[in-house]
């Protein structure tokens, strides 16, 4: 078999064998093809596509390239969920002690933040002492004995995307649904969970900007993955709006303490309780609206809570900021961010948002940047709000003013405003099955 044969093939426009895809995943990881003939194939997917056959066949290569987690010795349906990033998006520290109160065991790998996006490794390490680098021994064995654990993603876990990413990234191949949905799924596959809930954001602050490509690429990765034998559901939704009012590392979960204590932004609220009742639905624990009510209750009667404290002193984390977030970093500098003028906001660009979170020090503008777990923005206001002249928008936190200013500009620059109320639209836009 060789590399030529297949690039030229796709070129044509013709469908790869599992042979032909196997051939090349495994040629390029071991280095056996070079990037220039690796590249030409990612060109020639990129411009002709690839089916939902060729999608799957790509995506479990990918997932077989490297350590494929065993999540055996963990007893129940185990389900994971992903989301392709957002601004403000802290979910997962609230999802994963709902569903392990309602007993579904939740064993999740997650990765750091890069660019506007934030990371759910970043969030968690922003509790004093917090540990996302445990044994896999100790993995197991905490989700086996509390329900829940969130560690770092494995070094070795799916490495033919982390090249192949690479390439895409300087090649002009990114956007392209088959190459996206496999880079996603080829990791949860690895990760070993039995079941996988998608969330798949829409936006100015997504990588996905409309309603429909985003659609379309839940439906390919739900395809995909029940093909692969996970059973696999997604929903679309809304991050033309950041989810919550935190931005940043211990803004984010201070807000999402605030949840499992019954409090918090409705919005957060809202999907957190959707994505909980799918992975319980999933796990085959009922109709989604008995599974609502067990997410509800779990909240309600503070099992939800007590997860979460289980979960961090296993972690090696100090528990006693759950009640006392001054123990937390705190920031030197804390600034008020002014409505300009009266009337509503008609948008405040949710990359905007996450642009400048990352200047104040809450991001990584490379994977080697420092991050400042104190740094961020507290949303007083959101899209499509009232404001009065010289009220708080929002709240900056950082450990250096200059920052501050900068973060300011950025804002500056994408804030609109109306004399008229906005319609926003709804925060969930589809589900798909």
């Amino acid at each position: 078999m060789r590399m030529y044969d297949i690039i030229e093939k796709k070129r044509y426009g013709k469908e790869l064998e599992a042979e032909e895809i196997n051939f090349f995943i495994n040629g390029y990881c071991s280095d056996n093809i070079p990037d220039y003939q690796a590249s030409a194939l990612l060109m020639a997917i990129f411009l002709k596509e690839m089916n939902e056959r060729e999608t799957s066949l790509l995506t479990e290569a990918m997932a077989k390239s490297g350590d494929m987690v065993d999540l055996s010795e963990i007893e129940g349906f185990k389900v994971d969920k992903h989301s392709t990033g957002g601004v403000g998006d802290k979910t997962t520290l609230i999802i994963g002690p709902i569903c392990a109160a309602c007993g579904i065991p939740v064993a999740k790998m997650s990765g750091r933040g890069l660019g506007h996006t934030g990371g759910t490794i970043d969030k968690l390490e922003s509790i004093p002492g917090f540990k996302t680098d445990i044994s896999n021994k100790e993995f197991i064995d905490n989700v086996r004995e509390i329900g829940v654990s969130v560690v770092g993603q494995t070094g070795n876990l799916a490495p033919a995307d982390k090249k192949l990413y690479a390439l895409r990234d300087v090649t002009a191949t990114v956007d392209n649904i088959s190459l996206i949905a496999s880079s996603i799924m080829s990791k949860k596959i690895a990760s070993g969970a039995d079941g996988i809930v998608l969330d798949v954001k829409t936006g100015s602050g997504a990588f996905m900007k409309t309603v429909e490509k985003s659609k379309k690429l839940a439906e390919l990765m739900v395809k995909t993955g029940n093909k692969i034998g996970r059973k696999t559901v997604a929903i679309v939704t809304d991050m033309d709006v950041p989810l919550g009012n935190a931005i940043g590392n211990s803004l984010e979960v201070i807000e999402a303490i605030e949840v499992l204590k019954g409090k918090g932004p409705e919005d957060l609220k809202e999907l957190s309780f959707e994505l909980a009742a799918k992975m319980l639905e999933v796990s085959g624990l009922g109709h989604r609206e008995l599974c609502i009510k067990k997410v509800e209750d779990a909240v309600n009667n503070g099992k939800a809570l007590l997860k979460f404290r289980n979960m961090v002193e296993r972690q090696g984390g100090n528990a006693m900021v759950i009640d006392q977030y001054n123990l937390f970093e705190s920031s030197p500098f804390i600034y008020q961010y002014k409505s300009k003028r009266g009337g509503y906001i008609k948008d405040m660009r949710t990359d905007a948002l996450g642009a400048a979170s990352m200047v104040l020090g809450a991001g990584r503008q490379t994977k080697e940047s420092t991050i400042d777990y104190s740094a961020g923005i507290l949303l007083n206001k959101k899209k499509g709000m009232k404001v009065e002249r010289d009220e708080v928008i929002a709240t900056l936190y950082s450990s250096d003013m200059k920052k501050i200013k900068e973060a300011e500009d950025i804002i500056n620059k994408n804030i609109t405003f109306s004399a008229y109320p906005v319609q926003k639209r709804p925060l969930i836009l589809a589900q798909v099955n």
